[in-house]
């Protein structure tokens, strides 16, 4: 059976104030950045790098909740960090070094004291896993009361890092975010970010990720349309998936993100959709996505891939690079040893350059 290749736009049918004036700051070559297993302040489990880190721009400080010395003016300073940064796609990530009393609830409620707002994500868990992390930064110490006021900034994408005084007046650290990752001059953004715009969906781990800046950034996407209650093309597809999954070995999650997503999101929970993630053995890198209808339905328009019955759903494999702007579409039905060969051509695209 032959594949069809299309470009995307002819499957869419569319195209608190320091004590010094500024803060000092520490490059760090080649830093490294582990994947411990934690869990954030609702309680869900992250991966750090790959779900917090990877692909992005971070400001990291440490704290405690029992803290009462720098830590909650460590708090308000990136609550108001956060509000200079409004517009920009920069994460901030705060690190229980006191594990073993900082409960997500703690965490939650340290949180709410200085008006969290989406984008900071809080993160605690097993000492042990914790102890790696802070060791792994350069920020460990035995005892939680010495520890000092220091914020890490990055760019991973760039591979840029610094660490800054935690208590410099947070327009200063806006300004560090802002030299060690410029804001793209409008006539360099993306295409696709243009094009797709960043609607947030939800995955099958219930957290809400935005479609293009946390799924597609930097990265090659090969999309289906599927829906859980589904007996016919669905499990074809995604027993086709999980053979791409294991075609792309750990370049999953690094390089390339297998992104499923459900036609019918009053249905299918993320509940639902981590059940037939297992059903396919999904490692890290294949999301199973659902949200609000009107926020699916934007996004599945965008792609081509709307049906208004869940079984009218079309059967492809969108495949797009973000690197080089390059996409084809694939047969979803075909052989998977008809369909690896277009989406090598995508992944290994190196694009005009």
């Amino acid at each position: 059976m032959k594949i069809s290749i299309l470009s995307l736009a002819l499957v869419a049918g569319l195209l608190p104030a320091a004590a010094q004036t500024a803060p000092e700051t520490r490059p760090l070559d080649g830093l490294q950045v582990p994947d411990v297993r934690l869990v954030d302040q609702d309680g869900k489990p992250v991966r750090f790098y790959t779900d917090l880190v990877k692909g992005r721009v971070v400001a990291m400080n440490f704290v405690f909740t029992t803290c009462t010395t720098i830590c909650p003016p460590m708090g308000a300073n990136f609550a108001k960090l956060q509000k200079l940064l409004a517009g920009r796609e920069v994460r901030l990530i705060s690190v229980s070094i006191d594990p073993a009393n900082d409960t997500p609830e703690r965490l939650q409620a340290w949180s709410r004291k200085f008006g969290r707002g989406p984008g900071w994500t809080l993160v605690t868990g097993d000492r042990e896993e914790v102890d790696r992390l802070l060791k792994a930064l350069g920020v460990y110490t035995a005892a939680i009361s010495d520890h000092s006021p220091l914020v890490l900034l990055g760019d991973d994408v760039r591979h840029r890092w610094t660490r800054a005084y935690g208590l410099a007046p947070p327009n200063q650290l806006a300004s560090l975010i802002a030299q060690i990752s410029p804001p793209a001059h409008p006539a360099a953004e993306s295409p696709a970010r243009k094009y797709f715009g960043d609607v947030k969906l939800i995955d099958q781990d219930g957290r809400e990720v935005r479609f293009y800046s946390d799924l597609m950034r930097d990265k090659t996407v090969i999309i289906n349309a599927m829906f859980t209650a589904c007996t016919g093309a669905c499990p074809v597809m995604s027993g086709t998936m999980e053979k791409i999954q294991a075609h792309l070995g750990d370049r999953l999650g690094r390089d390339v993100r297998l992104l499923s997503i459900s036609v019918d999101p009053v249905h299918d929970t993320p509940a639902r959709l981590k059940e037939q993630a297992a059903r396919f053995h999904a490692k890290p890198g294949w999301y199973f996505l659902t949200g609000p209808k009107e926020n699916v339905e934007a996004v599945l328009r965008k792609l081509g891939q709307w049906a208004d019955e869940p079984a009218n759903h079309q059967t492809l494999f969108l495949i797009g690079n973000d690197r080089t702007g390059l996409w084809k579409k694939a047969f979803a039905l075909a052989p998977a040893d008809q369909v690896l060969p277009v989406i090598d051509s995508v992944v290994d695209d190196k694009g005009a350059g």
